[in-house]
């Protein structure tokens, strides 16, 4: 993997080239122009009743001729299923006696089945820690030596009941390992924290991505974990599975706009191939603080995506009941931070976020401050020649004017 500086990745001093300010200049439109869509969001735990609760989340978001449904689990490594169906009148079915079994193959449905014009899932499996003091450059290789990962299909989580938020459309998943021998986690968490939206908009901290009605946010943060090594670095793996053999491709996009994320120029996405497309979207950029800044600021970098089975996997029973037997699984690994600069160690804090949604992936507009200034920048030349045209039409009129005395 290179590094974030060098691909506008990180935090840090990285400009954009003319040739790509000369051809955002040409492509970019005013998108704040064209109106929100907006979407009846509702929230509801669907518990089994027993205990410790085993939850399931479901996001539910209509639109005038469209519903998107989320599914979040901690049944398992935590996992979300997205689909998306063409009436805004589907539901889902849960059969709980035969998702805890130990073959949940149907058991979770959203109906009527023919309504369904996408469907996926993204399963977040593992949480990884690796010694930074022992780093390596190459691409695709751990960035150090890595300690034994906590796979998140152990972890013991919170009732989500308890932190479900109807205003804020949000709810939050909290976690531990069920065995944790060092303590790491005495008196740390891993976070997960879900959020809809009913419209377009920014949140307030950074790195502020765009999103719309048609998309759900997460934020993943550690909080409070003793790392095993004195500037460990920690890592996510994510795994996906969709309606292609084929995994889904991921992409770079680059801005000239850093006012949402300071100093941020780039980026990522995870696109599925099937049409509607489903995507994924998230900056690479983490925080070491709670008050994401660019002070606290560290770079994200995802390995390429790589097929993978499923028995490889910790097995989410929710992914096994609405797909089935199927195995096309593609993964990638996030890793937070490099061996300099901010990290975990700092406060032992780090957050990370990104987008979850269907359709065409937000686009980040000019924003208004960007406009300005580009407006002046290009905009003072022109009134420099205008200003000297009209001196030298003036001083032509002048001189044609005067007439010698003698």
């Amino acid at each position: 993997m290179s590094s974030c500086e060098e691909l506008c990745r990180g935090w840090g001093p990285c400009a954009p080239s003319p040739m790509l300010l000369l051809s955002l200049l040409l492509t970019a439109s005013p998108l704040g122009l064209l109106g929100e869509e907006t979407r009846q969001v509702s929230l509801e735990v669907i518990s089994d009743g027993l205990d410790p609760p085993q939850n399931l989340l479901h996001i539910r978001a209509v639109g005038t001729n469209s519903t998107l449904h989320y599914v979040w689990s901690s049944l398992g490594p935590l996992a979300v299923l997205l689909v998306a169906t063409n009436t805004p009148h589907s539901t889902l079915n849960v059969n709980w006696s035969l998702l805890i079994s130990s073959d949940p193959e149907g058991s979770l449905m959203v109906l009527p089945k023919d309504s369904i014009q996408f469907s996926s899932a993204l399963v977040f499996t593992r949480l990884f820690e690796f010694d930074s003091t022992n780093t390596s450059d190459a691409a695709g290789k751990p960035p150090g030596k890595p300690y034994p990962p906590y796979s998140l299909a152990e972890f013991s989580w919170n009732n989500i009941t308890d932190s479900l938020d109807p205003a804020t459309l949000s709810a939050t998943f909290r976690g531990h390992p069920i065995r944790d021998p060092t303590g790491a986690f005495a008196s740390g968490t891993l976070a997960l924290r879900v959020q809809a939206f009913s419209r377009s908009g920014r949140p307030a901290q950074p790195p502020r991505l765009l999103h719309t009605a048609d998309t759900c946010q997460l934020e993943v943060a550690l909080v409070g974990a003793i790392p095993r090594g004195n500037r460990s670095l920690f890592g996510l793996e994510v795994a996906t599975l969709g309606q292609d053999p084929d995994c889904p491709s991921v992409q770079e996009q680059r801005s000239i706009d850093d006012e949402y994320a300071p100093a941020v120029f780039q980026l990522d996405q995870l696109l599925w191939g099937s049409l509607p497309t489903g995507f994924v979207q998230w900056r690479p950029v983490a925080f070491s603080q709670k008050q994401g800044s660019r002070d606290s600021a560290m770079p994200c970098q995802a390995s390429p995506l790589y097929p993978t089975l499923a028995y490889l996997l910790p097995q989410s029973p929710i992914v096994r009941a609405f797909f089935g037997s199927q195995n096309n699984f593609c993964a990638f690994n996030l890793t937070f931070g490099a061996s300099t600069g901010h990290g975990y160690w700092d406060q032992h804090y780090l957050s990370w976020s990104m987008l979850l949604g269907v359709g065409t992936p937000p686009v980040d507009a000019l924003s208004p401050l960007v406009l300005g200034i580009m407006a002046v920048a290009l905009g003072a030349p022109g009134l420099m020649l205008l200003a000297g045209g009209l001196f030298l039409m003036l001083g032509h009129k002048w001189q044609s004017e005067y007439q010698s005395i003698n």
